[in-house]
């Protein structure tokens, strides 16, 4: 006799189609879109990352542009959000 779950069919494709991938659910909100299709259109065609260098460095610089301008509103979260140190 076969254990349960074991005999669950395979996810299909339709429904893997339909959802987001995680990654690019990240990169849309970092407003770096643009710049990650540019990357990933020069690697289909030239398939060595290093033929891509500037298309790195952009995506790269756009993240990195990103992450500071995150920095200040996470130092200021994180210091709302401790218990006061009197335990109130």
């Amino acid at each position: 006799m076969a254990r349960p779950g074991h005999a669950r069919s395979p996810p299909s494709l339709e429904a893997d189609e339909d959802e987001e991938d995680p990654v690019d659910a990240m990169i849309s909100r970092t407003g770096c879109v643009a710049q990650h299709q540019e990357l990933q259109e020069c690697m289909a065609a030239r398939q060595d990352w290093r033929h891509c260098q500037p298309q790195v460095r952009a995506f790269g610089e756009c993240m990195a542009r990103r992450q500071r301008a995150e920095e200040p509103r996470r130092a200021s979260g994180s210091r709302q959000a401790r218990p006061s140190p009197a335990g109130d």
